[in-house]
């Protein structure tokens, strides 16, 4: 009998407390291939901490100094303490290859589109982590603007049409990816990671944004993404 996996996220004051997409991601797969999971929420200025206590692996920047992301994942079946979505994705696939997510041998391609995608996103990520700081406590608020402005410069809000125009734009062509399959998955009829990655970042805006926002992004391709969100939760039992 498989042992309950843990999975470490970060806190929200938004009911069920789910809103980043990287651990988005793991839950989606969890639920796909039916292992027993728990999460546990950590403060968001508190990351740092809490997975030094359990020894996860820092990630390096740039300038050589530790981060520690979430999310991770704590496997009591194996003993193994794994960091970084795609690298769960990968080793629950091993690991467990009932319900494949990188089917007919698909991780390196899902691997480059995994890269592909975020490259549309991150123009426009501006506005995202503005609404962003909003759902999180005061102090983790602080440390998620002090953290992200390494990577992502303030200000966040001088640009809001502009981001808003980047971001339809990679809808676009992420739009244009899809309409080369026949099915309505990215691989046409066989469900895989690839959809599982569009998914997190939609939940993400979805969960984060103000409703007319979140409507907007839903208008978009002929109410794809709406769709694509709702066909992955059901896929994955989390409707």
């Amino acid at each position: 009998m498989t042992q309950t996996l843990v999975l470490y996220d970060t806190l929200s004051n938004l009911p069920g407390n789910s809103w980043s997409p990287n651990p988005a991601k793991p839950r989606f797969i969890l639920s796909y291939k039916g292992l027993p999971f728990v999460t546990v929420w950590v403060e968001y200025s508190d990351i740092s901490i809490a997975m030094k206590a359990i020894g996860a692996k820092p990630n390096k920047r740039p300038d050589g100094t530790d981060v520690y992301p979430v999310p991770v994942l704590s496997d009591p079946n194996t003993g193994t303490l794994i960091t970084d979505s795609l690298e769960i994705a990968s080793y629950l696939e091993k690991t467990y290859p009932e319900k494949p997510i990188f089917p007919n041998n698909s991780e390196s391609l899902i691997r480059e589109f995994d890269s592909a995608h975020i490259k549309l996103i991150i123009p426009a990520v501006k506005s995202i982590f503005v609404r962003s700081t909003e759902i999180l406590s005061p102090t983790s608020a602080k440390f998620f603007i002090k953290v992200r402005s390494m990577d992502v410069p303030l200000p966040w809000d001088a640009n809001y049409d502009e981001d808003w125009a980047l971001l339809e734009k990679g809808h676009n062509t992420a739009y244009e990816w899809y309409q080369k399959t026949d099915g309505k998955w990215f691989m046409g009829d066989t469900f895989s990671y690839a959809d599982i990655i569009v998914a997190c970042w939609l939940l993400w805006f979805k969960r984060v944004l103000k409703e007319d926002e979140w409507v907007r992004i839903s208008s978009w391709n002929g109410g794809k993404w709406a769709q694509v969100l709702a066909d992955v939760e059901k896929e994955c039992g989390l409707a």
